[in-house]
């Protein structure tokens, strides 16, 4: 395809000096607070002394802070500034392409050194246990991202880390496997007692609690879902302001992410819901249907009913998703905060089917020249379908979208799809 004719700027990069040196916490910004997380023996709310074999007390006290910016350490701030702030670009070839009267934007997470957003949360949460005197992390992982994620963070603070990788992505990607064994962590497949079963991010949660609750040197830590984890990504938002404004944009009409759990849709969208003009979206696989078609009710963050029970979306702590691509998508439940906006009609939500996601992805690698993975192309097919219809409504709609990561470990989904024999699940 021919490059478009307009050759004015398409990337807007932050000196090093602009990165945020605070989070912003969305807490004090919703329209009435978070219902509180049970204890799963008692079904009463839990406190600090509840979460203290899992977290660092600190993690504990972000979890539950109403203050409206939370300081980045200077440790925590030299670590993330090996790739941040990450561009944001106007991707001019997708427009060009779509012939849409749109304006196209989305932040670049993945330059980052696990190739996601990830790492933006696993360096603080690995600092913060370090800090404490723990030396070993144990957590879940889906696709792979945020274990490889926690395995280098935890590599820059000298601690150990425990892999539990849903069975069904560890054998669909085998060279997540490598990279985090690289940085020194250990990977098994999970549920680990059940060979025979794919696996799901609820039974590899249960399985790295059980872990983690059994030695003295250890702490779990989460990859999404939790206030501290959305908290962290925040970073993206933060970045995306300053440089829209660089681009000469007053603000977005609609900020678009991928959804599983929560962590890269609530980074980018967050920073922006003091806005009411600004239109937030989520988008999710029609396999794993949690926003669209789950219910909104307390329930279990794993399958064995180790953790607290959160109110959220959920299709139930014992659902066993497809095997679709997509694994950092594939889990029961949904953060608390984006469960509530969804609720409240503050945030919309939507739900795409697999081969439409590589449809989707296949248009952005051929003009854009990047490889998504699969998670990220749900954001990329609501993206066409925004930009669709604001051509289709004549309207003059800028769309921000979190590109949250690379492809390039899922060749064999793309191989699949490009011979004609991807699936298209449920």
């Amino acid at each position: 395809m021919a490059a478009p004719a307009d050759t004015t700027d398409t990337r807007f990069s932050l000196p090093q000096s602009a990165l945020p040196t605070a989070w912003f916490n969305v807490a004090p910004h919703l329209a009435s607070p978070l219902d509180p997380p049970l204890h799963p023996a008692t079904r009463e709310p839990v406190g600090p002394d509840d979460l203290a074999p899992l977290f660092a007390s600190e993690l504990i006290g972000q979890e539950m802070s109403a203050d409206p910016w939370i300081d980045i350490p200077g440790e925590v701030l030299d670590v993330l500034r090996l790739w941040r702030p990450t561009p944001l670009v106007r991707a001019r070839r997708l427009e060009a392409a779509l012939g849409t009267t749109a304006r196209i934007y989305f932040k670049d997470e993945s330059v980052s050194p696990a190739g996601s957003h990830k790492p933006n949360s696993a360096v603080p949460q690995a600092f913060y246990n370090a800090k404490e005197g723990i030396t070993r992390l144990t957590t879940e992982t889906g696709a792979g991202q945020w274990g490889t994620a926690l395995s280098f963070a935890a590599a820059q603070y000298d601690l150990e880390c425990a892999v539990y990788m849903v069975r069904k992505s560890f054998e669909q990607k085998p060279y997540r496997k490598v990279i985090m064994e690289t940085w020194g962590g250990t990977v098994v497949p999970s549920p680990i007692d059940d060979p025979s079963h794919p696996g799901s991010l609820g039974a590899a949660i249960s399985d790295a609690v059980r872990d983690a609750v059994g030695r003295d040197d250890t702490h779990y830590a989460l990859g999404s879902v939790l206030n501290h984890v959305l908290l962290h990504q925040t970073v993206i938002g933060l970045e995306a302001q300053q440089q829209l404004a660089q681009a000469g944009e007053t603000r977005p009409d609609v900020v678009i992410a991928p959804c599983g759990g929560g962590s890269n849709l609530g980074g980018v969208a967050l920073p922006f819901l003091p806005d009411p003009s600004v239109r937030l979206l989520a988008a999710e696989p029609a396999s794993c249907p949690t926003l669209t078609q789950g219910r909104y009710e307390y329930d279990f963050g794993d399958t064995a009913g180790f953790t607290p029970l959160m109110n959220m979306y959920t299709l139930g702590h014992d659902f066993v998703p497809p095997g679709i691509h997509a694994g950092g998508l594939r889990y029961h439940g949904d953060s608390p905060i984006i469960s509530k906006l969804v609720h409240e009609g503050r945030m919309e939500a939507v739900a795409h089917r697999q081969r439409a996601v590589f449809e989707a992805n296949v248009l952005f690698a051929r003009v854009e020249g990047k490889l998504p993975a699969p998670e990220a192309g749900h954001g990329i097919a609501s993206v066409i379908q925004e930009a669709n219809d604001a051509t289709a409504k004549n309207e003059d709609r800028v769309i921000l979208f979190n590109y949250c990561g690379h492809g390039l470990l899922d060749l064999a989904a793309y191989e699949e799809y490009l011979a004609g024999d991807l699936v298209d699940e449920p």
